[in-house]
C-alpha cells in the first residue's frame, strides 16, 4: 500500500515537472521571493519619491510663476532659470500635439516595466530595479499632467486660438538650460524628464555591461549574487 502510494505521489510530482516544463513558466523559490518581495518595497519607494518631487515641484512653480507667458526666474545668468512651459509633445516638446498617443505608450510601459520586474524576475538585478523606478516615476509624473489631472485651463497664450478655455493636457515644464554664451538653448524640462533620460543612460549602461560579459564567458552575476546573500 505504501510503495503503491509512493508510485502515485511520484507520478503526479513528474506530471507537475513536465506541465511546468511545457508551460515555458520556471517556479519562484522561497529566497526569490523575498528578494522580489524586498525589491518591490526598493522599486516603489524609489518611484514614489520621484513621483512626489516632479509633481511638488511642477505645482510649485506653475502656483508662483502662472502659466506660460510670464517671467521667468534666473538663476545662473545665461545658463539656468526657471520658467514655465506646456509641453503637448513628449520627452523635451518632441512630437507635439499627440497627447492620446503619448499618454496610452505610457500605460503600455507601466505594464511592460512592472512584468518585466516582477513576473519575469528583472528585479533580482538591483541596477535594474533602482532604473526601472526612476522610469517609472517619470512616466507618471508625466502621464499625470497628459490626463489633465493639475486642472489647467488654457489661457491667451494657447498655441492654438481654438484651445483657449479648453482643459490643458500637457506636460508641465520649467526648468531651462542654455548656455547663451554660445547659442545653445535646450529645450524647458522637469524632473519627471530628468528621471526618464537618467533611468534610461542607466538601462544603457546595463546592456552594455551585459554584452561585454557575455562575450568574455562572464555570468551575469548580479542575479546569482543576490541570491546567495539574501539567503
Amino acid at each position: 500500500m505504501s510503495s503503491a502510494t509512493t508510485t502515485v505521489s511520484d507520478q503526479n510530482s513528474s506530471a507537475r515537472r513536465s506541465a511546468v516544463a511545457a508551460s515555458g513558466i520556471q517556479p519562484v523559490a522561497p529566497v526569490d521571493r523575498r528578494l522580489l518581495a524586498g525589491r518591490f518595497g526598493l522599486f516603489a519607494s524609489i518611484a514614489a519619491v520621484g513621483l512626489i518631487a516632479d509633481l511638488a515641484t511642477k505645482s510649485w512653480i506653475f502656483d508662483r510663476l502662472g502659466m506660460p507667458g510670464g517671467d521667468a526666474i534666473p538663476l545662473i545668468d545665461g545658463v539656468l532659470s526657471l520658467e514655465t512651459q506646456l509641453n503637448r509633445g513628449a520627452l523635451f516638446s518632441l512630437g507635439q500635439g499627440y497627447q492620446p498617443l503619448f499618454a496610452l505608450l505610457s500605460v503600455a510601459a507601466i505594464v511592460f516595466i512592472l512584468v518585466w520586474l516582477f513576473v519575469k524576475g528583472a528585479a533580482r538585478e538591483l541596477w535594474l530595479t533602482v532604473a526601472l523606478a526612476m522610469v517609472m516615476a517619470g512616466v507618471l509624473g508625466n502621464l499625470w499632467d497628459r490626463v489633465g489631472i493639475p486642472g489647467l485651463v488654457w489661457d491667451q497664450f494657447a498655441p492654438h486660438r481654438e484651445l483657449v478655455g479648453q482643459p490643458v493636457h500637457a506636460v508641465r515644464d520649467w526648468i531651462h538650460f542654455e548656455i547663451a554664451a554660445i547659442g545653445f538653448d535646450w529645450p524647458v524640462f522637469n524632473i519627471a524628464d530628468s528621471l526618464l533620460v537618467c533611468g534610461a543612460i542607466m538601462l544603457g549602461w546595463h546592456a552594455i555591461r551585459t554584452e561585454v560579459r557575455a562575450s568574455t564567458g562572464e555570468d551575469s552575476a548580479d542575479g546569482g549574487e543576490a541570491r546567495v546573500t539574501s539567503g
